[in-house]
């Protein structure tokens, strides 16, 4: 039997470098690139490319980031916030203000624009959508944070017999800035505005009171149960993230603060509903004369829809803007087929963007969505802790 010819040895495989690491802070050149592919693909700035993708690549070998354009800012937020894949609102993306105070790192500073951005997105009630981006991270020097979840909260006390007064979502961060020295309320109330927690490029974090006539709230009522009135519930008229860094081209901005206007059913049916938050339904179901001995008899169904009811009636008598979770699934499924038109995909949440009541009502129930992508930039980035 002839031998078998074996084959031939493969030749030494030459050893490739470790891929240097990049210095935080620093910015992709990659990311750059294509998202200035993309600024120039659906818009028209004054700039030609080929000398802004000069400018940029200079720019991060010298320094190892680049500053946005005021145009590419806006763009970059704009679509951001068109990437949101938990986002119900997102038809109005072309909206968004930008209001770019990137110059600004002090803590002071910061937490003194945070309140502008609430007067300038509240507008007596006629909420607009607003952003506001502070300086960015760059190497060897962070940018600012805000540890706040959103720039109006309201503190969560826990009582002496383990209750909580207040918002039991915000336990953990009202003991921790009562901590760093903010004195808590007497006595403590179930709607305590907390105060902005700021941290400085040089690590210190500073409080700062957000004034109360920067904040405006709505008394909530019923339009057929008088009753409801007498509870004393209430809930601010702007909902702003604060605690999401934005990322734009490689440029990570840690401070950026941005809202639209609130959905009904995020107040009346989560906000004031969920067990872990204010946990109002049995007290409704109570007040409603409603059987609560078995979840069988729907009293947390009609509690919720009353909750609801009294949140959308309030706002619309205090003539601050709200949508209506039946109208918002409509125009997002406007978005969508938009988008869809514009040759873009349009990730969604399927679990945040139908409505916690009534979701089988609404016809964003009824269909499947792209998959949430954590590579679509630009992009609001996971909420960083305190």
């Amino acid at each position: 039997m002839p031998a078998r010819s074996q084959p031939a040895a493969a030749p030494p495989q030459e050893q490739q470098p470790a891929p240097a690491e990049v210095e935080p802070g620093a910015v992709d050149p990659a990311r750059a690139e294509e998202f200035l592919h993309q600024v120039y693909a659906e818009t028209t700035p004054a700039i030609p490319f080929p000398a802004r993708l000069r400018q940029v690549r200079t720019e991060i070998e010298r320094t190892g980031i680049y500053s946005h354009t005021t145009h590419e800012l806006t763009f970059g937020a704009r679509v951001a916030w068109r990437n949101s894949a938990r986002c119900i609102g997102r038809l109005y993306w072309k909206s968004l203000q930008v209001r770019d105070l990137r110059h600004l790192h002090d803590p002071a500073d910061v937490a003194q624009e945070s309140v502008g951005h609430l007067r300038a997105a509240t507008r007596d009630g006629r909420i607009r959508s607003t952003i506001t981006v502070f300086a960015p991270d760059g190497p060897g020097r962070p940018g600012p944070r805000i540890h706040n979840d959103q720039l109006i909260r309201y503190a969560g006390h826990t009582n002496d017999d383990g209750t909580v007064t207040g918002d039991p979502g915000q336990v953990a961060f009202t003991d921790h800035v009562v901590s760093l020295g903010w004195p808590r309320p007497e006595p403590r109330g179930r709607f305590d505005v907390l105060p902005l927690l700021v941290t400085g490029g040089d690590g210190r974090s500073r409080l700062f009171d957000v004034p109360p006539d920067a904040v405006q709230e709505v008394p909530l009522s019923h339009p057929d149960l008088d009753w409801f009135a007498g509870m004393g519930l209430k809930w601010h008229a702007v909902p702003a993230i604060s605690n999401m860094p934005l990322e734009i081209g490689g440029v990570v901005y840690p401070a950026a603060p941005f809202n639209g206007w609130y959905l009904d059913t995020e107040i009346g049916a989560r906000n004031l509903a969920d067990r872990d938050r204010y946990d109002l339904l049995p007290e409704i179901a109570e007040r409603m004369g409603l059987d609560t001995r078995s979840v069988r008899t729907m009293w947390r169904d009609r509690a919720a829809i009353e909750l609801v009811r009294a949140v959308t009636h309030s706002y619309d008598e205090a003539g601050v803007t709200m949508a209506d979770h039946h109208t918002e699934s409509e125009r997002f499924l406007t978005h969508v087929a938009r988008e869809n038109e514009a040759g873009r995909k349009c990730p969604a949440d399927w679990s945040w963007i139908v409505p916690p009541v009534s979701g089988g009502l609404t016809p964003v129930f009824h269909r499947y969505y792209d998959e949430p992508d954590d590579d679509l930039r630009p992009a609001f980035l996971p909420p960083h802790g305190i």
